[in-house]
């Protein structure tokens, strides 16, 4: 798709105000409960008996002491000792989820789901049906209202990641848009904590370099901020300045690749740990891929934090790859750019845009020997041509021999951690 047809899109960002307590405080006065959890200082938190025990969800009452979602509940009743705890019910949240989004689905069928309280709309398909954006939001945030009894917030905009800042606009029950033009005006104000994609790492960097808000942040050298936090100091850029050419992936286009994912044994809580994960299923994703004949020009991550929150990043190569390593070391920038440091529960690795490895390839430059700049010599690198020979000959190997025949060395006993779900 050109640029020239991506300024005609319109994106909603769907997402649910405070989903886990707004679904349990529904529940429980369906089952009679004179309580309104939304209305007085209650929280979802964690199962104090298991892993760890945080802050999932806080009402606007609970919020007014200075309760954030993901602190420890030992914090939050620290901050008020007459906290109401409720317990979460994941069956129950999947089950709202799912009416959520069929309810949405039949206003629009081109729905990408990213979380279990969130999604994306491409509203173009069904603008004909609807006098503006906006009237198409408040039908949207009605029909939810009256027919499932909670409230979202909608953000309209030209390109996903500013509909997603807008949805996070003043709450609960609103609409706002955040077009290209609007930027200045809208976001540049914000702090860079409010920036999608920018945690608490991230900030810290950019204190450091005097970048304080959004706009601080668009108006710096991408140069320098590439020095400091590598591809995702760009990612962050090219953020604060609404640049985004993604589009809505819906669940067939999202089929249309290979994955693999793991519920870990127990949660990852370094780098080191998440990669090697991430090493494993890289194999897997590109053994599958070659089995097939097929190579990926996008990978993509998923993370499932211990408090059940998803999140997922993605990137486009500059050539399509069935390698492992490529897969990996990609997989690995992605984490990089989305971790914010919570404890890891699953993680997983899609590729998606397949082609045919029988189609012809254009090389990149990295495909190609590199000539030093000191001499008239050349550095060896592996091309995308070596590696794939060599993974073709370890394929033949595998096959041959069986699948644990070769093994990387970083593999060799310490897989006890990774426990594949699909």
């Amino acid at each position: 798709m050109s640029k020239t047809e991506r300024t005609d899109k319109i994106f909603f960002h769907i997402d649910v105000n405070s989903a886990y307590l707004s679904w349990s405080a529904l529940d429980k006065l369906q089952n009679g409960s004179d309580i309104d959890l939304r209305t007085i200082p209650a929280i979802i938190g964690g199962d104090m008996a298991k892993r760890h025990g945080v802050v999932l969800a806080k009402s606007i009452p609970a919020k007014s002491y200075g309760i954030v979602t993901g602190e420890p509940i030992v914090n939050a009743m620290r901050k008020c000792p007459g906290l109401l705890i409720e317990q979460p019910n994941h069956h129950l949240y999947h089950q709202r989820s799912e009416e959520l989004m069929h309810l949405l689905s039949d206003i629009c069928p081109d729905i990408e789901q990213v979380s279990v309280d969130e999604c994306y709309m491409d509203y173009t398909p069904v603008q004909e049906l609807f006098t503006s954006p906006v009237d198409a939001a408040a039908y949207i945030r009605t029909q939810v209202y009256e027919k499932l009894g909670f409230t979202v917030n909608v953000g309209i905009s030209d390109r996903k990641v500013l509909a997603k800042m807008a949805s996070d606009f003043k709450k609960p029950n609103m609409t706002h848009t955040l077009f290209s033009n609007e930027i200045q005006e809208k976001m540049w104000s914000l702090p860079v904590s409010s920036l999608f994609m920018c945690g608490h790492s991230s900030v810290e960097a950019l204190r450091k370099l005097e970048i304080i808000t959004i706009g601080d942040l668009a108006q710096t050298d991408v140069t320098i901020l590439t020095s400091h936090l590598k591809s995702h100091g760009k990612l962050l850029w090219e953020y604060a300045n609404g640049i985004d050419d993604s589009v809505v992936e819906t669940i067939q286009t999202q089929a249309k690749g290979i994955g693999n994912s793991t519920t870990l044994r127990q949660d990852a809580q370094t780098r080191e740990e998440a990669c090697h994960v991430l090493l494993t299923l890289a194999e897997s994703v590109a053994r599958r891929l070659r089995e097939a004949g097929q190579s990926a020009e996008m990978i993509s991550v998923e993370i499932k934090y211990n408090t059940f929150k998803k999140v997922s990043h993605q990137t486009t190569l500059t050539t399509p790859t069935s390698g492992s390593d490529t897969i990996y070391q990609t997989a690995c920038a992605l984490l990089d750019e989305l971790w914010d440091g919570t404890p890891i529960r699953l993680l997983g690795i899609r590729s998606s845009k397949l082609s045919s490895n029988s189609e012809p390839v254009q090389l990149s430059l990295f495909d190609m020997p590199v000539i030093a700049a000191s001499e008239n010599t050349s550095v060896p690198r592996v091309s995308a041509t070596k590696e794939a020979q060599l993974e073709k000959a370890l394929d033949s190997i595998r096959q041959k021999y069986g699948a644990d025949a070769i093994v990387r060395g970083s593999l060799l006993h310490s897989d006890s951690n990774i426990k594949p779900s699909k």
